[in-house]
């Protein structure tokens, strides 16, 4: 009986051999990320491939991009590119796959192409040594295995082209390819030396364990489909996955068992020297409006992290050199012993949208930026001072700002408690009347002194001011959007920092501008509140809002989008009015 070798590598059907190979493709992806997440683990949550790419994405994107994101997902940016980090992912991982049933070849360069890119990736991001490379190699390694495992298990009837597939190599291994005669002559039919025809296991025209023809010979006939072995491939597809998600979870629980809350659980702030001014009565005048105070949990985040810096206090230092006359290193102990104040701040991300909610007022607890600077003693021409992030990140404030005698902070305590981690644990800088990009750098390490002329902040090259001053704004947070007829509350907030509010005006359906009522607020570096009695009546209406400062300078109409140094317009709502 004459016999043949078969050497080829698998050639896939088509389309249905495709789908398979996608599945098995996005299934390997899956395995090789949950490997690098346990492996992350050991070295650090930043080197994850998934967020060192994503870091990379979030340096490299337009100013155009990122503002796009902000005002679609806003406090969710960073959530939304993991999501679509990992479904890009998912699409290429399918590609490689449906191509890896013609050839292990397309399975092993892609693999090796991801992996490099997460290599890369991780070890350009700030702070990184050469260990940051091994969660990227862990998952081409991952993902390899898982994938081999999964294309030796491809349905038979997925496999054409004479080859020995790695889907008939598992037949046999559970249970063998039985041998099964076609007729003599038949296409693809093995010519037995007795002339009979018979077809011999693994050979090109063989048949598969329940006695379909797999495909092979010049008819090219496919295997007939096998139930069982599509269930048995998709299974083992379903395990690979679930234990990605279980390994991917492990890694991730882990790692905020390794973070630094139960360190900020543990730490006592010590009592201001100069406290924070008593909240004055008449405050939170609406119930469905901003609260003066923004609690830590509902306080804005945007910044560029997308694995929150777990910096711990023990071995926290701030270097404050440059161009300077004398450099200082302070440690966490040395911080602590410093004269802390407590003031009430408000904070402003440059990419708030006229009326949006990127913005929040807090009581902030730190140690005068002013008194560092004037124990370093800045040199002629250092205008800027640079403040660097554990991550890398960098603002530039001016260096005038920070010593005009206003409440810039090297804050430690926000309302009362330690700095949230994910607010910049355990210092970060608080600078009123500047928006956050040049001024509040969270998880703080280094302060350099500088001249705007020399250096250019993270923002500044992506198309962002240098400088970036808070413009005066007014919100309606109440009401949005319904309304019952008769006297209806109309309330929010407005500010002009370091400057002061005197006068906020609402227009109904375009009419004459009317005072509101200003309530109290505990220094012109915090955002005030305001509400307006308004007689409503039933339909539709558009009610506006402006605010003038203690200058006399009236919130301007012209509307301005978030680029390059903060939006302006006036706060314009449609409300529908019902009879009651």
């Amino acid at each position: 009986m004459a016999m043949t070798t078969e050497t080829a590598a698998p050639t896939g059907t088509g389309r249905g051999a495709a789908r398979w190979g996608a599945v098995a493709g996005v299934a390997a992806a899956a395995a090789g990320l949950g490997v690098a997440e346990l492996v992350a683990v050991l070295i650090g949550p930043r080197s994850a491939p998934v967020v060192a790419v994503g870091g990379v994405v979030v340096d490299r994107v337009p100013a155009a991009v990122k503002d796009a994101a902000i005002a679609v997902f806003g406090v969710h940016d960073k959530t939304a590119l993991i999501v679509g980090t990992m479904l890009l992912l998912a699409l290429a991982a399918a590609g490689v796959g449906a191509l890896a049933v013609r050839s292990l070849a397309y399975a092993v360069g892609g693999t090796a192409l991801f992996g490099a890119i997460g290599v890369a990736a991780a070890l350009t991001r700030p702070g990184a040594n050469a260990a940051w490379a091994l969660p990227s190699l862990a998952a081409v390694a991952g993902a390899l295995t898982a994938g081999w495992f999964l294309l030796r298990l491809l349905p038979a009837d997925s496999i054409v082209g004479g080859a020995r597939s790695a889907s008939v190599a598992a037949a046999a291994a559970s249970g063998g390819a039985r041998t099964a005669a076609v007729a003599p002559g038949a296409p693809g039919a093995a010519p037995g030396g007795d002339g009979t025809g018979m077809a011999v296991p693994g050979a090109a025209g063989s048949v598969d364990r329940v006695g379909a023809p797999v495909a092979g010979g010049r008819g090219r006939a496919v295997a007939a489909p096998d139930p069982e072995a599509r269930r048995r491939f998709l299974k083992a597809a379903g395990l690979v996955v679930a234990g990605a998600a279980v390994a991917g979870y492990a890694g991730r629980w882990l790692s905020t068992r390794l973070s630094v809350s139960e360190v900020r659980a543990a730490v006592t702030l010590p009592r201001p020297v100069d406290p924070a001014p008593v909240l004055p009565g008449g405050l939170d005048p609406a119930p469905d409006g901003a609260t003066y105070v923004t609690k830590n949990e509902d306080f804005y985040r945007i910044d560029t992290a997308l694995s929150v810096p777990q910096v711990d206090p023990e071995s926290w230092t701030l270097r404050i050199h440059g161009r300077v006359q004398r450099e200082i290193t302070l440690t966490w102990a040395e911080l602590l012993k410093r004269p802390m104040v407590e003031r009430y701040v408000t904070l402003a991300c440059v990419s708030n949208e006229v009326g949006g909610d990127l913005i929040g007022n807090a009581r902030w607890l730190g140690v005068p930026v002013k008194d560092l600077l004037d124990e370093a003693g800045p040199l002629d021409g250092a205008d800027q001072v640079v403040s660097r992030s554990a991550d890398g990140w960098t603002c530039g404030t001016p260096t005038e700002i920070l010593r005009d005698g206003r409440d810039a902070l090297l804050a430690i305590g926000m309302n009362g408690e330690p700095l949230p981690v994910e607010h910049g644990f355990p210092v970060r800088m608080v600078v009123p009347g500047l928006y956050g990009y040049v001024s509040a750098c969270k998880w703080i390490t280094e302060i350099e002194l500088t001249s705007f002329a020399d250096f250019d902040a993270y923002w500044v090259p992506r198309g962002w001011s240098a400088r970036g001053p808070i413009k005066t704004q007014s919100r309606i947070d109440t009401p949005r959007r319904k309304a019952t007829a008769g006297t209806v509350t109309v309330a929010g907030v407005a500010w002009a920092q370091h400057v002061g509010v005197t006068k906020v005006e609402v227009s109904v359906d375009d009419g004459p501008w009317t005072a509101a009522v200003l309530h109290p607020s505990v220094s012109t570096d915090t955002w005030c509140q305001w509400s307006y009695p308004w007689a409503a009546t039933p339909g539709e209406h558009t009610l506006r809002v402006r605010a003038t400062d203690a200058g006399g300078a009236v919130q301007t109409e012209a509307e301005a989008p978030v680029a390059p140094d903060g939006a302006t317009g006036w706060h314009t709502v449609k409300v529908e009015v019902t009879a009651p």
